[in-house]
């Protein structure tokens, strides 16, 4: 007999009880092994799409002015972290201003003061 006629012979045999048990327990794992990676491709996708598509939002064009006390002067700006720093002189004080970058809505100020 050559070996093609032996694996066809084997392939006939029903299977026992507990081998059909096994198999029917692989069948399952893999079936929920699939429905899982089918799930964490589509949360995936999903999070790329929601940080592409809603980084941006509506933020449209914004044009702001921001009023300085009477005889300031600004002596430096810097841009960083999502924040425009604006350094102020007033009266022989320094003052930092910072503004969000996107809607340029204040979000502080910092005062400087010298010691009596």
């Amino acid at each position: 007999m050559d070996n093609k006629s032996r694996s066809d012979t084997d392939d006939d045999k029903p299977l026992t009880p507990e081998q059909q048990k096994i198999v029917d327990r692989v069948r399952w794992l893999m079936l929920i092994s699939g429905i899982a990676t089918v799930l964490g491709i589509a949360v995936v996708i999903g999070l790329i799409g929601y940080r592409f598509y809603g980084s941006g939002g509506s933020v449209g064009p914004a044009e702001v002015t921001a009023r300085l006390p009477k005889g300031a002067k600004i002596t430096s700006t810097a841009v960083a972290d999502g924040r425009v720093a604006v350094t102020v002189e007033v009266g022989g004080t320094i003052e930092v201003h910072t503004f969000d970058l996107k809607t340029l809505k204040p979000t502080g100020r910092l005062r400087f003061a010298t010691e009596p």
